[in-house]
């Protein structure tokens, strides 16, 4: 069952149980599940005739008792006291609640004891506690993801609170997945550690219970990594449909909001990504921006054919037919419009900010070796005048992840550069990149240059010629989960927690990173599913990343590392 399904499963549950008409009570987490498995015409077929967030529901006063208040929320303490204010003189007919997580006994008996005018009809965890945004593909859009970077000792509370609410996420997906997993981590990253040994302190111990599936024969594997281990991917810009929207629009729980970017009409401001709701999206999400032009070409001379045909109305039976095709008519409509405008957008900025200039050289330092050239590159683009601030920072920090051991001179003529030209540019930003994810921090080979076996396999597929100069690179989580399914994964750089250890290869694999994911990465999960190998990858991450995000993450954790007495 992928992570969609599983959502929409409890969703579904939650609704069709419920006769009559509906509010759907959420908090500013649980939104986001919902929205990006279900949509607004779906909640309607369902009864569902009002959404609420919790706290706005608080503040209101006035009595809707006709409508039955469907409340899915995460069990946190505010949640637990909006609702038992909401049951002290409740607005509502009755109230059903659903918590999207392990509730604690001590919680269930405060909501027990303020009900006292009965009206709870059922109360009952259904374990969604992710945003699916794709079927093999979830994020917690934690707030405060630049924790990760911190040592434990500078925000120790915020540190755990991180740590907590990713082991909620992982407990969730396995709850949802009626799985327990052999759980591994990567040995050099320290929230990795924390975050594996209090899971499995949770699965094994805590609620053993609640995890005490029937076997399979190989269990399932958890592996927590950590972002710094491929600072490339998320600093490098985009070429595949759905990654280059995120890195150069921004793509939120599904949704492009095109309101800064021009003057659209009102149904194009805000448009929907969902590989499950859009089908021209499913088979092009993962296609590179060459052929997208192509495709969406095509879907336009499709759409003027029907339009066409459509217009003929001669008779009232040709009436009927264009009424009865017409939902289907106006569902593609919006959806041409939508590619049109997103491909024009991308294509506008690209153009501006030289990115196709800007894009082959930094393929050329995450890929290709040569660090005479690659300086020459680099220095050559700081004096084009047409380049962004945030281009310049990432080809120079690109540049720096691949040579810092090389030739320290060099990477300080571009830091100086950069700072001469760039009034935005952070100082020490580059330096403070290095320090949390140089070469000294990181677990395996990167850029694959110290070993053999790599240099072979890169050659190899240089002979035989790149099929997209954009496209070259391929994330580091690629060799990882080669490495699982060839069972050649190595215990001292990702050992196993506890005495659970592997027998076999295992079939469904839940990959964590710790700091984020990008969609280039789980592109590479839904290829690699695709092959048919016998294993199942899940991907997941604290948030969704682009390079604004990552540099923005970076930047904030620089800031509070200066700021903290505790860091020498």
């Amino acid at each position: 069952m992928v992570l969609v399904s599983a959502a929409r499963d409890y969703i579904n549950r939650m609704l069709q149980d419920i006769s009559g008409m509906k509010v759907l009570i959420l908090d500013s987490y649980t939104i986001s599940i919902v929205s990006v498995v279900y949509s607004q015409s779906e909640l309607l077929q369902k009864e569902v005739f009002l959404v609420e967030l919790v706290e706005s529901i608080s503040m209101s006063r006035e009595s809707m008792s006709h409508l039955k208040a469907v409340c899915f929320l995460r069990p946190i303490s505010e949640n637990i006291q909006h609702l038992r204010r909401q049951l002290a003189s409740p607005r509502f007919g009755e109230y059903h609640l659903f918590f999207s997580n392990i509730l604690k006994d001590t919680q269930i008996h405060i909501l027990a004891d303020s009900d006292e005018q009965e009206i709870v009809q059922q109360l009952q965890e259904f374990y969604a506690d992710f945003v699916a945004v794709d079927p093999y593909h979830f994020t917690l859009n934690i707030q405060s993801n630049h924790t990760y970077m911190l040592p434990a000792v500078v925000d120790p509370s915020n540190w755990q609170h991180l740590c907590d609410r990713v082991v909620d996420g992982i407990a969730a997906v396995f709850l949802a997945l009626k799985r327990r997993p052999i759980i591994r981590y990567q040995s050099k990253s320290d929230i990795a550690k924390r975050v594996a040994h209090e899971t499995a302190k949770l699965m094994y111990q805590q609620e053993s219970g609640l995890f005490d599936f029937r076997r399979t024969e190989v269990s399932p594997l958890l592996l927590v990594i950590d972002r710094r281990d491929d600072p490339v991917t998320p600093l490098l810009n985009q070429w595949t449909y759905q990654a280059m929207v995120h890195e150069l629009i921004g793509i939120q729980d599904n949704k492009v909001d095109l309101r800064n970017m021009g003057k659209f009409s009102k149904d194009q401001q805000e448009v929907v990504l969902s590989s499950e709701q859009d089908s021209f999206f499913k088979s092009n999400m993962y296609e590179n921006f060459g052929d997208i032009g192509m495709n969406i070409k095509h879907l336009v001379d499709e759409f003027q054919q029907i339009s066409k045909s459509n217009q003929n109305i001669q008779t009232i039976e040709d009436m009927a037919k264009f009424v009865d095709n017409y939902p289907e008519y106006r569902q593609m409509h919006g959806n041409v419009s939508k590619h049109v405008t997103l491909v024009t957008e991308m294509s506008k900025i690209v153009e501006e900010r030289k990115l196709m200039l800007v894009s082959q050289t930094e393929q050329e330092l995450a890929c290709n070796g040569g660090e005479v050239t690659a300086f020459e590159a680099v220095k050559n683009l700081l004096d084009n005048e047409n380049l962004s601030e945030i281009d310049r920072l990432r080809l120079v920090m690109l540049y720096a992840l691949r040579y810092e051991k090389e030739k320290p001179v060099n990477l300080m003529n571009l830091c100086n550069k950069l700072a001469s030209q760039s009034a935005k540019y952070k100082p020490g930003l580059v330096q403070f990149l290095l320090k949390q994810a140089g070469v000294d921090k990181r677990s395996g080979d990167l850029f694959g240059n110290r070993d053999l076996l790599n240099i072979a396999r890169n050659m190899a597929r240089g002979l035989k010629g790149v099929e997209n100069v954009y496209t070259q690179h391929q994330p580091f989580l690629f060799q990882t989960m080669e490495n699982i399914v060839k069972g050649r994964l190595k215990d001292t750089e990702y050992p196993y927690v506890g005495n659970h250890f592997q027998q076999g290869r295992p079939q469904d694999v839940v990959i964590f990173i710790v700091g984020g994911t990008t969609y280039e990465e789980s592109r590479s999960v839904a290829l690699q599913n695709a092959s048919n190998s016998g294993t199942r990858f899940i991907l997941g991450g604290s948030v969704v990343l682009n390079s604004k995000r990552f540099l923005k993450d970076l930047e904030e954790a620089q800031r509070i590392t200066r700021s903290s007495p505790s860091v020498i």
